[in-house]
């Protein structure tokens, strides 16, 4: 029972209803992966061993008398430490908010508890899941920094701490760290995940992101937090829309109808690809054959970056300015600067990289239309030496319009460390994205389950 932590998310919580194993089995064991890498890895902000073995507990004690089991039932999920926790300290990284304690959940915390989930603990995040890295620290090289701003959710997970966690992405914060660290790392089309109580940098670019070992656990995950939020309370997701829940796990599960088709987008950021990151690309693609086709972005495109700044940092200014009114001396430089740059950016300015948005979204819908995915880096090289947080040049474009990307852990550099692939699809298409997914996964590693 020593290796359970080792178990995917999926497969443990089919353990736990055949009742071959228990909750509190497979936490306790993620605890000692915990006790073991922790003091190097330190991918955790917040955490109460008593606490998480008296929901491993109930989690038994609901099993042995019957109850209804859900999809995620007795399974330990790590929470970024910006999502609202009842039960849990809330700091969101920042000393301004030391000692904060919410009294509700989180929609996406609620709804894993709903899904039967044990929440393990929370786990670090940059400053106000911005640049300012915390502590923790590269699972494969403690010299290298695990990414962020979800540094602690990726690190854990990569570290067999627990096979789940919770993260956010403004900019590359989850698909970076998920390269860097070497796991499955998932960002869903724009409102699909609620983010009612959790940290709000900017409504037009805040993802909830999720992580995982498989493919398989980011499909049940996100179908459990795929439920329209309805709240007519402040802190609602006014991005969310009536729909019907993306059937990630059963498309998952299909065999593409016809071979999948990619598209290779260099992106206009290519010249801040390393050399290895390059040259793996270009190795990619010729193995690949006419299964991928290079494929060049419109010019304009390149609008891009300064767009996806300019309201970054102006959404930043408006929604943490009590932060800053009231104790800006406590903030870190870059967040301070990136507040007053914000404080800069004019109406016409910020509604013209609104619109922007918008058009690059609709183009890349049509671009898409003739593959089943775009193919690009995750990141520009593997995790630099350092705490820095690493380049999201990568990622931008794809949170600017606010399409689903899911960063897969296939390739290497010389010293093993790990690099990022991304595949990207139109908005809405979910499903078909991790379905694509799969199939290139199981293509590139001789066809292993994923």
């Amino acid at each position: 029972m020593s290796d359970l932590h080792l178990l995917t998310a999926s497969e443990a919580a089919r353990l736990i209803r055949e009742g071959r194993i228990t909750s509190k089995e497979l936490v306790t064991s993620c605890l000692a992966q915990i006790d073991a890498r922790e003091p190097t890895v330190q991918a955790w902000h917040y955490l109460d061993r008593a606490q998480a073995l008296a929901q491993a507990e109930a989690a038994d004690a609901a099993h042995k008398a019957g109850k209804p089991h859900g999809a995620l039932h007795g399974v330990p999920v790590g929470v970024k430490d910006v999502f609202d926790t009842r039960d849990m300290p809330t700091e969101n990284g920042c000393a301004l908010h030391a000692g904060r304690t919410p009294r509700h959940d989180a929609a996406a915390v609620a709804l894993l508890r709903e899904a039967g989930a044990v929440i393990l603990g929370k786990t670090v995040t940059a400053e106000l899941a911005y640049y300012t890295p915390g502590k923790t620290r590269n699972p494969h090289d403690p010299a290298r920094t695990p990414g962020g701003s979800s540094s602690g959710s990726a690190a854990a997970v990569a570290a067999g701490m627990v096979p789940l966690a919770l993260g956010t992405q403004t900019n590359g914060s989850t698909i970076r760290p998920a390269a860097f660290c070497g796991v499955y790392g998932y960002k869903p089309t724009h409102g699909l995940i609620s983010r009612r109580h959790c940290l709000r940098l900017s409504r037009t670019l805040d993802h909830v992101g999720i992580f995982a070992r498989t493919l398989e656990d980011i499909a049940i995950a996100g179908e459990a937090l795929m439920r329209f939020d309805d709240a007519p309370a402040a802190g609602e997701d006014e991005d969310m829309r009536p729909a019907a829940p993306a059937p990630l796990a059963r498309v998952l599960a299909e065999e593409p109808p016809v071979e999948p088709k990619l598209a290779f987008v260099k992106s206009p950021v290519w010249d801040q690809a390393e050399e290895v990151t390059k040259e793996a690309f270009a190795e990619l693609v010729e193995a690949l054959g006419s299964k991928a086709e290079p494929v060049e972005l419109p010019e304009f495109f390149a609008e891009a970056w300064p767009a996806h700044k300019a309201i970054m940092e102006a959404d930043i200014a408006h929604n943490l300015r009590r932060e800053f009114e009231r104790g800006r001396e406590r903030l870190s430089p870059a967040m301070q600067q990136a507040i007053e740059r914000g404080r800069a950016v004019t109406a016409k300015d910020y509604l013209a990289a609104q619109a922007l948005a918008r058009d690059l979204a609709a183009e890349i819908d049509d671009i898409t239309f003739a593959y089943d995915a775009i193919l690009t880096p995750a990141a520009a090289g593997p995790a630099p030496v350092g705490t820095a947080t690493g380049n999201a040049a990568f990622c931008t474009l794809w949170t600017l319009t606010g399409v689903p990307a899911v960063s897969l852990p296939l390739l290497a550099d010389e010293k093993g460390m790990p690099m990022g692939v991304q595949l990207v699809a139109r908005r809405g298409d979910d499903a078909r994205l991790l379905r694509t997914a799969r199939w290139l996964a199981g293509l590139l590693t001789g066809g292993a389950a994923l």
